[in-house]
């Protein structure tokens, strides 16, 4: 047994060096950001699925720390460390392990223990070319390591963005469906509420507490929370506060005051999440599907097509690229451009590599301002596996 690790952590080194060497040669420095990394930063940003997977805990000073679940966020931490002004240009690649806990779990291609060889692209303007870059040098990489056979997955979060914004609705709503995306079920209850009729949206809230609520004053409507409560001898249950409490009442009453969705913005949203095909005749269905709205459209399906383009400049093949409108539902850091390299031996539930835009994420790792970022990391076991021809 002891012969057998020896001999798999030799090939996965040698594996790594030939993926690092592709990287380095492309101008990426190497780097090594730390194991043990700050738990806030990691829960805010990753997302409901993986934050449950992370592990984190507290040290003896009470700090809570956690065992970092990918590279990309310590990456980001140590560019602004590194650098006075964040938005600084910086390219950067890394080899080393991560760390999530399996529900279902683990095996050989889900273990909680993994490596990750990556690259992170941070303060690169021409988005597109940037985004065309990381696919064709994780795909450069894959190959180096003696992949042959695979298939290249593609998602852009930045036109389902584009798509809400050009939809009219109050403000908040294109909040609530933006931050439920990433959450499939809770995305389409909310979407059907938004588009009932007032009075049915609040059917389920008691007459008595919606007068009392007051809007857009949050300390008089805790307080109307916390009489109702009393007055009716209700225990506070689950984990939301009262202010969560309050504050969804008093969001509740002002969507009861505007005019619902109409079935047919209900339906363009739907039929837009049901694109899915050959990455080249998905750009034509958005053409097809959001031609009413073109001129709010326009530049983020223009990027699209300029980015296959510049794709196939660099020796990605297009052609039987798939697009799939609803990827991207997993990490909540994502801004726009998604890809995921799949090995027709794992499936789709096991990607080899995966990567995309995080235009956002800075600020959340300590920057002040949003700066133009895209990274991709590879799962080096799982293609060893392949490439091995030993897959599980």
């Amino acid at each position: 047994m002891a012969a057998e690790t020896a001999r798999k952590f030799e090939a996965l080194e040698a594996q790594a060096q030939k993926i690092m060497q592709v990287f380095i040669k492309a101008g990426y420095e190497a780097v090594s950001p730390a194991i043990i990394q700050p738990a806030d930063i990691f829960l805010d940003v990753i997302g409901e699925n993986l934050r449950a997977r992370t592990y984190v805990f507290t040290d003896p000073d009470g700090s809570e720390l956690c065992l970092r679940p990918d590279l990309t966020v310590p990456t980001c931490r140590l560019h602004i460390e590194r650098n006075g002004d964040p938005a600084a240009k910086g390219r950067y690649c890394y080899n080393g392990p991560a760390f999530r806990f399996q529900p279902v779990g683990a095996d050989s291609a889900h273990p909680r223990e993994f490596r990750q060889a990556g690259i992170e692209s941070i303060g690169a303007p021409e988005r597109e070319k940037a985004d065309a870059q990381a696919v064709a040098l994780i795909i450069e990489a894959l190959r180096a390591a003696g992949l042959k056979t695979f298939k290249l997955r593609i998602g852009d979060l930045g036109l389902f963005r584009a798509l809400i914004k050009a939809i009219e609705m109050p403000d908040r709503w294109r909040q609530f469906l933006t931050h439920n995306f990433w959450r499939p079920e809770a995305f389409r209850t909310e979407l059907q509420r938004l588009a009932r009729p007032a009075e049915e949206s609040l059917r389920a809230i008691p007459a008595a507490l919606r007068a009392t609520i007051v809007p857009n004053d949050l300390a008089r409507s805790e307080r109307a929370v916390i009489e109702y409560l009393s007055a009716n001898g209700i225990e506070p249950m689950g984990t939301r506060t009262v202010t969560e409490v309050a504050s969804a009442l008093m969001w509740r009453l002002a969507d009861a005051r505007a005019e619902p969705l109409a079935p047919g913005t209900v339906a363009l949203i739907e039929r837009y999440l049901a694109i899915s095909g050959p990455a080249k005749a998905a750009g034509a269905c958005f053409k097809d599907l959001l031609r009413e709205r073109s001129a709010a459209m326009n530049p983020v399906v223009e990027s699209y097509h300029r980015r296959l383009q510049l794709m196939a400049e660099m020796g990605v093949d297009v052609v039987h690229t798939e697009f799939s409108a609803q990827f991207g539902r997993q990490l909540e850091y994502y801004t726009g451009f998604v890809f995921e390299v799949i090995s027709p031996n794992l499936g789709p539930a096991t990607p080899l590599a995966g990567g995309g835009r995080y235009d956002d994420l800075m600020r959340a790792a300590g920057a002040k301002r949003d700066v133009p970022a895209v990274g991709a990391a590879i799962h080096t076991e799982r293609l060893l596996s392949v490439v091995q021809g030993g897959v599980a």
